[in-house]
């Protein structure tokens, strides 16, 4: 396996596919801005979009992919008995989760959006919208197990690009905005469910060619299926205890009006880094590295160990003293138009300002627990994590009276590197991790490189301030070459100094 090409491959489709999910909450924002209708809207477009990221990005690989590795080493009709057991599975437990949410949805929507009931038109809302999206679960999360049977085959690209089905969908929508009012929210949600449909037939064409899907009553639980549910539960909560605090975060601040919309656009910036830094590694070197530890080839795990790491941070320190500097540019240029005012602007600025603080962590645990779930342990990374949420929900309540919304991204960030310190330590002690000199060396030029970069930014910003003020016409483009330049430097100090070297891109693990 090519780490930097299959990263690469994953990369290039999820920024794809980010991209024209920037242009769906561009087109959100101007229409809907950061009022009622967009709070509501985004509970219901959360919910199963949390879900989606839980499933999708890497948890359901992190219980599935090495089961289903080993199960590929006692040959193809082992793996296909295993793989069909859990696809029947998930289809039965998928459609009652969904079905009993569907009849207790005003229950559900209570519990995610509390601060709603204050308003009995904005909770009915909700509850319709959800209602409406959640289907979307059972679909998006089949099209995981497909993703899975294909990164198992050390095939990423196409799993990676099934996300611009959802965009483009959604996006189509957009375009009839101004024409449908206030039912564009309706259109919105049924078509959630609609591309979650179609993601799996897309996905369909491409795992046929390894697994024919097949539905079975008449399967047995064994060992073998008892071991992967019981992984599975404590995977997406340790996988997914990013999106999981995001969730929480939700659920605090929809007590204050518009609070919710301003947390989603901030997440929407940070999380194109989080899922090239952490979710693409951490998904590119799960099947290689469960072979390795398998195997017992000890020196290519540690290998392949430290060069995830450092390709992690290579991709997030830079991103995270970007974010910091520009993070109201960054707010205004990308969704500052129509509804969405000024005051927003800055509200939502200020969350991502204090997410950025977390990128690094967020990024590292996705890596850091891989090195654990190639091991087949996913229930340390899971106590961690759930501490790691009790922490963020106490720091967030504690505060939450005193700070209002902007406590949320602080403390999703001091929860973050809890867990991810944590899991640092318990890695050394457990003997499942230790840093190569070489690790060493590129990381302090790694950070060298990042410092620089955003010194250059910080003059960049300074000089273009007018034309990046809330009323400019041209102040993406302007955004756009400040960060085009600002990358450039970035790459070009990390060749000169050595951080990264044209030959890393062949190397081999």
């Amino acid at each position: 396996m090519n780490l930097i090409k299959s990263t690469g491959t994953f990369s290039f489709f999820t920024i794809i596919s980010r991209m024209l999910g920037y242009l769906r909450d561009i087109l959100i924002a101007i229409f809907l801005g950061a009022g009622p209708l967009a709070d509501a809207f985004f509970v219901a477009f959360r919910i199963p979009n949390t879900f989606r990221r839980l499933f999708s990005e890497g948890s359901f690989n992190a219980a599935f992919v090495p089961s289903y590795a080993s199960e590929l080493g006692n040959g193809k009709e082992q793996s296909e008995k295993f793989a069909t057991k859990v696809f029947s599975l998930l289809i039965i437990s998928l459609f009652f989760v969904v079905l009993i949410i569907e009849v207790f949805m005003p229950y559900f929507v209570f519990l995610i959006a509390p601060g709603f009931s204050g308003s009995e038109e904005k909770m009915s809302l909700a509850i319709n919208l959800t209602r409406i999206t959640f289907p979307f679960l059972f679909f998006v999360s089949l099209s995981s197990f497909f993703s899975a049977i294909l990164n198992s085959h050390n095939r990423f690209a196409a799993a990676a690009a099934a996300p611009v089905v959802l965009n483009f969908f959604l996006i189509s929508v957009l375009f009839y905005g101004s024409l449908l009012g206030d039912g564009l929210v309706y259109y919105l949600s049924y078509v959630v469910t609609l591309a979650g449909i179609a993601q799996l037939i897309y996905l369909y064409f491409y795992v046929k060619k390894f697994y024919i899907p097949r539905f079975a009553f008449n399967f047995s639980i064994d060992e073998k299926i008892k071991n992967f549910f019981s992984k599975l539960l404590p995977s997406i909560f340790s996988s997914g205890v990013t999106q999981i605090n995001i969730l929480v975060g939700t659920i605090i601040a929809s007590f204050q009006a518009s609070a919710v919309s301003y947390l989603y656009y901030a997440d929407r910036i940070y999380q194109i880094n989080l899922a090239i830094a952490g979710i693409a590694i951490g998904t590119v070197i799960l099947p290689q590295l469960s072979k390795y530890v398998n195997d017992n080839e000890n020196e290519k795990v540690s290998i392949i160990q430290n060069k995830a790491l450092e390709l992690s941070l290579f991709l997030s320190l830079p991103a995270t003293i970007a974010l910091l500097i520009v993070s109201e540019q960054i707010i205004s240029a990308l969704f500052g138009y129509g509804s969405f005012d000024e005051a927003s602007v800055k509200n939502s600025s200020k969350a991502l300002f204090y997410f950025a603080f977390g990128l690094p962590a967020f990024a590292l645990i996705k890596v850091f627990s891989s090195f654990y779930f190639a091991r087949h342990n996913t229930k340390f990374p899971f106590y961690i994590s759930l501490i790691s949420v009790f922490l963020n929900i106490l720091v967030s309540i504690i505060f939450f009276k005193k700070v209002g919304f902007i406590i949320i991204p602080i403390a999703t960030t001091i929860s973050s590197w809890f867990n991810c310190v944590l899991l640092f330590i318990f890695l050394k002690k457990d003997d499942f991790f230790s840093f190569n000199s070489f690790f060493i060396s590129r990381f302090f030029r790694i950070l060298f490189s990042s410092a620089i970069m955003g010194i250059f930014i910080y003059y960049l910003i300074t000089f273009f301030e007018t034309n990046l003020a809330y009323d400019q016409s041209f102040k993406s483009a302007f955004l756009i070459g400040i960060v085009i330049v600002g990358l450039i430097s970035y790459l070009l100090i990390a060749f000169l100094i050595k951080a990264f070297k044209i030959s890393d891109i062949n190397l081999k693990y």
